[in-house]
């Protein structure tokens, strides 16, 4: 396999490629959409590394409390190492393990798709928000909306099938706002509001973005044996070569929605 990546953990390559890629640029937008404060108490859902848990604690200051939460022990071993400002927590966003109203804003980005109970995982988050408390949950938008990947989608659609494909188009399945918030009403939530905000990818070449899509547990990681991963690395550029810049880095447009709610009621 001529990836160079795969003697590494998922959580090691999220950290390694993808943060910088991808997660990073999205931490301070999604504390910013939640309107941290100095001074409050914070719980980032599906926290993996903890790119948005870091960008909260620095909101919330030394008086306040910033918690990562994330159902695998891997990511959270590779926060841990990134900071001691924030808990990091084990436990499923369905079945969150705090009390009611422990929080006055909750966040979450990138892993609301993931969730195994979608709606379960929302009214969990509001369970745990204060009255009066700020919900703020990004998620990618539409494959369709992304010139880079909605063509590497359809290589790999041409290359292994549909259901290659589906897997790899995965994290994009909240990305129409009307899905995602018929969402939110399935959750019991009437108010919330759905606005776009604009990202770029950025890789330090073709061959390091199909690397970490080839690695990635969530698309297509396991899917594709050595031959097949030889053969999209091979196809790729041709495909992302219209994404890709004189030093060879690759960066095209994808934008993400980002949902906003409060809990009724009032803290007073």
């Amino acid at each position: 396999m001529r990836t160079g990546v795969s003697t590494r953990s998922p959580a090691e390559i999220y950290e390694e490629l993808f943060v910088p890629a991808l997660f990073r640029q999205w931490g301070g937008v999604v504390a910013d959409a939640a309107h941290l404060q100095l001074g409050q108490r914070v719980l980032d859902v599906a926290c993996g590394t903890g790119v948005l848990a870091l960008a909260a604690a620095e909101r919330v200051g030394a008086a306040g409390r910033a918690t990562g939460l994330d159902a695998n022990d891997d990511m959270l071993a590779v926060a841990r190492r990134k900071s001691t400002q924030v808990e990091w927590r084990q436990g499923r966003a369905e079945a969150l393990p705090f009390a009611d109203a422990s929080f006055d804003a909750v966040v979450s980005q990138f892993g609301l798709m993931f969730f195994e109970d979608r709606a379960a995982a929302l009214r969990q988050m509001m369970r745990v928000l204060r009255p009066g408390g700020r919900l703020a949950v990004a998620v990618w938008g539409a494959l369709e909306s992304s010139a880079g990947y909605r063509a590497l989608g359809d290589l790999v659609r041409r290359l292994f099938g549909d259901q290659v494909a589906q897997a790899f188009g995965a994290p994009f399945a909240l990305g129409d706002p009307q899905r995602l918030l018929s969402l939110c009403a399935e959750a019991g939530i009437r108010d919330a509001q759905v606005t776009q905000r604009s990202g770029t990818v950025r890789f330090p070449s073709v061959a390091a973005l199909v690397a970490a899509e080839q690695a990635c547990v969530w698309t297509l990681g396991g899917l594709l044996d050595e031959r097949q991963c030889v053969r999209l690395l091979d196809a790729a550029p041709e495909t992302l070569r219209p994404f890709v810049g004189v030093d060879g880095d690759v960066a095209f447009e994808l934008p993400a929605l980002v949902c906003l709610t409060r809990r009724p009621g009032s803290s007073a």
